[in-house]
C-alpha cells in the first residue's frame, strides 16, 4: 500500500495531524518535497510538537521515516529539531530517520539570498517566509546544489562549492551589491552539521524499492497543498516544488512505483499564509474571530493566516489535480460557535459567475459569491461517531462532500490525536 497525504488547498490544512494518527496503520513515512518553510502541528501524549522537515510518522517509534530526494534540507535546522524532539523523549536514531543522498542542501547563503530579493521586490514581494527555498531550488535546476551524499565526500565538496560560491557572488555582489559568501564560513557550516547527520544519510531509493516490493505499507506526506504546488498553484505566489500526489514517488526516489490512493486534507474552512489571491478571504471582526477560534496561526513562521469561509471551486479543483480517492476534513469543531456558516459557492469575474478555478488575472479579479447555511452552536469535541454529530454538523459536511465530490473518510474534531470520526 502506497498512499499520499496531500493538502487540497494553500497548505495548513492539519496534513501533519492526519499523518500522525493514519501512520498508526504504516511502515514508513516519506517526506517527498519541500523544506522548512512550513510545519505541521501533532499534539499526542508527549506534547505538542511543530514539524518543519521531519516527516510526522517520526512521532510513532516504530514508524522509520525518510526524507526524500525531493526535498531541501537547512542542515542547521534540521539539526535544532531533532535535538528538540530527543529533549521531549522520542527516540531519533539512524534505524528511524533515513535522508536520502540525492537531497539538496539549503545553505546559509540561500537564505540571505531570500531575503535580499523580498527586500529588493519591496511591495511586489512573493510573501516568501525568508527561508532560502526559491534559491535552493533555484539551483538546484542550475546544477549548482550540493546534494547531502556529498557531505560524506568532504575533501570532494570542499573543491566543489569553491567553484559554486564564485558563481554565486557574482549575484550577491554585483545584483545586491551585498558582502560576498565566506567561502571559510560555509565550510566550517557544512562540517558542524556534517559530525551531527551523516549517520543518516543513505540511498533511500534503494530501500524503499525493497520495502515497496516487500509491500511494506508506505505513506508519503505532502507539504503545503495543492495551491501552492509550482505548477498548478496560484503562481508566482506558489511554494517552488512539486505538492501534488503525482510527484510523490519521484520526490520519494522510487517513481518505478504508482501510487495505490490519495488521502487529501481539507480544512471545514479556508486559510492562507503569504501574499497571492485569496479569493474566499474574510475581513474584519469576522475574520479576526474566525482567526482567534481556530488559533490560526503560521506554525513555520508565528504569521497570522489569513481565513475565509469553505471555497467550494478552490478546493474542488485542489481535489481533482490531487487526484484524492478520499477526504479528511480537519478543525470541524472550530466553526461551532457560529449561528451561520459561510460558504464561497463561487466566484464574480468581471460580472460573470464562475465555478470552475480560474489562473491570472482572472483570479487576482474574482470576488467571493458567498451564501451561509447553519450553524450547530454546540462542542463537538467529545463525538467519536458521525450519528453523535448534531444534524447540522453532518449536514455541512455532506454539503461539503457533494460540492467536491470526493467522499470525506475522516473527520476532526479537535487537535489531539484521538479526537477525530472515521466515517463508516
Amino acid at each position: 500500500m502506497l498512499t499520499a497525504i496531500t493538502g487540497i488547498n494553500w497548505g495548513d490544512e492539519g496534513k501533519g495531524r492526519m499523518v500522525d494518527l493514519l501512520s498508526e496503520n504504516y511502515d514508513i513515512v516519506v517526506r517527498y518535497q519541500g523544506g522548512n518553510n512550513a510545519g505541521h502541528t501533532v499534539m499526542n501524549h508527549l506534547g505538542k510538537f511543530i514539524l518543519n522537515l521531519l516527516p510526522s510518522g517520526i512521532l510513532r517509534p516504530e514508524v522509520i521515516n525518510v526524507m526524500g530526494n525531493g526535498m531541501v534540507i537547512d542542515l542547521a535546522h534540521l539539526w535544532g529539531e531533532i535535538s528538540k524532539l530527543r529533549e521531549a523523549g522520542v527516540n531519533i536514531t539512524p534505524d528511524n530517520l533515513k535522508i536520502s543522498d540525492r537531497a539538496v542542501i539549503c545553505l546559509p547563503y540561500h537564505v540571505s539570498q531570500d531575503c535580499l530579493e523580498e527586500e529588493r521586490l519591496k511591495d511586489a514581494k512573493y510573501g516568501s517566509t525568508r527561508r532560502g527555498i526559491a534559491p535552493v531550488y533555484g539551483d538546484k535546476y542550475m546544477k549548482k546544489a550540493i546534494r547531502m551524499g556529498e557531505l560524506l565526500d568532504f575533501l570532494a565538496l570542499k573543491e566543489r562549492l569553491k567553484g559554486i560560491i564564485d558563481w554565486k557572488n557574482l549575484t550577491i555582489q554585483q545584483v545586491y551589491q551585498a558582502p560576498p559568501i565566506d567561502y571559510s564560513e560555509m565550510v566550517a557550516w557544512l562540517e558542524k552539521y556534517t559530525v551531527h547527520l551523516k549517520d543518516f544519510i543513505c540511498d533511500t531509493g534503494l530501500f524503499l524499492n525493497q520495502a515497496a516490493t516487500e509491500q511494506k505499507h508506505i505513506m508519503f506526506e505532502a507539504q503545503l497543498g495543492a495551491l501552492r504546488d509550482i505548477d498548478f498553484g496560484i503562481y508566482p505566489y506558489t511554494s517552488s516544488s512539486s505538492t501534488i500526489a503525482a510527484y510523490a514517488p519521484v520526490g520519494a526516489g522510487i517513481p518505478n512505483h504508482k501510487l495505490t490512493g490519495t488521502i487529501g486534507i481539507m480544512k471545514a474552512y479556508s486559510t492562507c499564509v503569504g501574499e497571492g489571491p485569496f479569493v474566499a478571504e474574510l475581513f474584519g471582526e469576522e475574520a479576526e474571530t474566525l482567526r482567534q477560534a481556530g488559533k490560526e496561526y503560521g506554525a513555520a513562521t508565528g504569521r497570522p493566516r489569513r481565513v475565509g469561509g469553505f471555497d467550494i471551486p478552490a478546493s474542488r479543483y485542489g481535489v481533482r489535480v490531487q487526484g484524492a480517492d478520499m477526504l479528511a476534513v480537519t478543525k470541524l469543531d472550530v466553526l461551532s460557535y457560529l449561528e451561520k456558516i459561510p460558504v464561497c459557492v463561487a466566484y464574480s469575474v468581471q460580472g460573470k459567475r464562475v465555478t470552475e478555478f480560474p489562473i491570472g488575472e482572472a483570479l487576482n479579479q474574482a470576488e467571493p459569491i458567498y451564501e451561509y447555511v447553519d450553524g450547530w452552536k454546540c462542542d463537538i469535541s467529545h463525538c467519536r461517531e458521525l450519528e453523535q454529530l448534531p444534524q447540522q454538523a453532518r449536514d455541512y459536511v455532506k454539503y461539503l462532500q457533494q460540492a467536491v465530490d470526493c467522499p470525506i473518510a475522516y473527520i476532526s474534531v479537535g487537535a489531539d490525536r484521538d479526537e477525530y470520526i472515521k466515517v463508516k
